[in-house]
């Protein structure tokens, strides 16, 4: 038995959640894998694996044996990188989970830059704003954009901290006004994110801090459907400054109320582990890092 090579299937089959979908990626077949399988349990004593009619489930004995694994096959991966050259030159398909509003209203940032930089890394972007299941999923890394992480068992890597600002689109002040003050939103449409609460907390060097009702007339479970709202000239909005300093360098959005805080948000990359992370995902963690960081700069 190849101990290597029946680690790397079993590790495919914990992430792909079946024999069949482990077989294609890996390019074999599901009897190689069974067969690998059961010699790795007999070779190890131990079952790894426990099958029913709802799928496959680890042992406890096998979770702690994935963990090892992926210890061991990523420290051998990266030993290799570093021997042929490619940890200068990240290679390889990075799968990334990503929030809708990273994938479609902030990819034209980046995006051109990364594949210039990096022509050996293939992408492939899922976007869905859940806290996706990494191992299961098959993703390298995800990025989410939260307030102060909870522990969900995963490794974190902050990449930026984005205070949100308060705008509108141009003819919605036209039609109904610029407001001056915190009491003026009041008179205004403020349209919300469903996962920000019914109440937005605003507060200034100045001592003119309050709290405004948001979402009566427009609550949206989507940042990409807000940002089309308000860009509609529906109301005004709280979005992240990295979300929206495009639309507001170009002038198709005006900030409102500049003085206040609306509070902050954190882009946080995210890894199943923190060892021996493969040089794909090491290089588009930095890059993200530096694009942020190029952001705020412009900003000051």
């Amino acid at each position: 038995m190849d101990q290597l090579s029946a680690m790397r299937a079993y590790r495919s089959i914990v992430e792909s959640g079946s024999f069949t979908k482990a077989a294609e990626r890996l390019d074999t077949s599901h009897t190689s894998l069974s067969r690998q399988l059961a010699q790795l349990e007999a070779h190890l004593g131990v079952r790894l694996l426990n099958r029913n009619s709802r799928g496959l489930t680890t042992t406890e004995a096998g979770a702690h044996y994935y963990r090892d694994c992926i210890d061991i096959l990523e420290r051998l991966d990266a030993a290799q990188q570093r021997l042929s050259g490619d940890a200068a030159q990240p290679s390889g398909v990075l799968r990334l989970s990503l929030p809708h509003a990273i994938g479609a209203l902030e990819l034209a940032q980046w995006l051109p830059g990364f594949m210039q930089r990096h022509p050996r890394i293939d992408l492939d972007l899922s976007c869905d704003d859940r806290m996706v299941d990494l191992i299961k999923g098959g993703f390298d890394m995800a990025i989410r954009v939260s307030g102060p992480l909870a522990d969900s068992g995963l490794v974190a890597r902050e990449l930026a901290v984005s205070e949100r600002v308060l705008v509108a689109a141009p003819q919605y002040i036209a039609q109904h006004g610029l407001p001056r003050a915190v009491a003026d939103l009041r008179e205004h449409q403020l349209l919300t994110y469903a996962g920000d609460g019914a109440a937005l907390q605003l507060s200034s060097p100045h001592g003119d801090d309050g709290s405004v009702s948001t979402g009566e007339r427009l609550r949206l479970d989507s940042i990409v459907a807000l940002h089309a709202a308000v860009m509609a000239g529906q109301g005004i909005a709280a979005l992240t400054y990295l979300t929206v300093h495009g639309d507001l360098a170009a002038g198709r959005l005006l900030r409102v109320l500049p003085q206040h805080d609306a509070g902050r948000r954190h882009y946080f990359a995210l890894y199943p582990h923190a060892r021996a992370l493969p040089a794909k995902v090491r290089a588009f963690t930095e890059f993200m890092r530096a694009h942020y960081a190029a952001v705020r700069q412009g900003a000051g």
